[in-house]
């Protein structure tokens, strides 16, 4: 979201080398996420098994229950389609849109998380950029001594 491509690109740029990263190319990281529509529900939209069937019936590809609530996944073309389906069955969802969600994730330790927030959390300072995608994971121990 600018109105000066080369500004933003040089101070993102900057962000990346400053926190120990390179900006690579357009699209050179694009073959490693899938476009998707992405549902959010809330667990009183009802238990696993009932949302799952409500999603297959929509046209969803994947469902996702866990203490927090459901993620419901479906092909980016069809989000409207299955969130207007899910809202005849389930009500209203939390949030609807579409993401990049990774197709493979990488473990990282305490150090190289510090330095992944650290980056960012100065990225999604900067006025120019919308959202922020990453493909890590992290053991619930990193997580605590974050």
């Amino acid at each position: 979201m600018t109105d000066n491509r080369n500004r933003t690109a040089s101070n993102v740029r900057s962000i990346f080398t400053k926190y120990g990263g390179n900006l690579g190319e357009t699209g050179s990281v694009g073959f490693m996420f899938d476009r998707m529509g992405q549902i959010l529900y809330p667990l009183a939209a009802g238990d696993a098994d009932s949302v799952m069937e409500a999603a297959i019936e929509a046209g969803a590809s994947d469902v996702e229950s866990g203490d927090e609530g459901h993620v419901i996944w479906c092909e980016f073309t069809d989000v409207g389609d299955v969130s207007t389906a899910l809202e005849a069955a389930l009500g209203e969802s939390e949030s609807t849109k579409l993401v990049w969600k990774p197709q493979t994730t990488t473990e990282l330790d305490l150090d190289g998380m510090q330095k992944l927030m650290k980056l960012i959390d100065a990225l999604e300072d900067d006025d120019d950029v919308q959202t922020v995608t990453a493909n890590f994971e992290a053991s619930d121990e990193v997580m605590e001594q974050l």
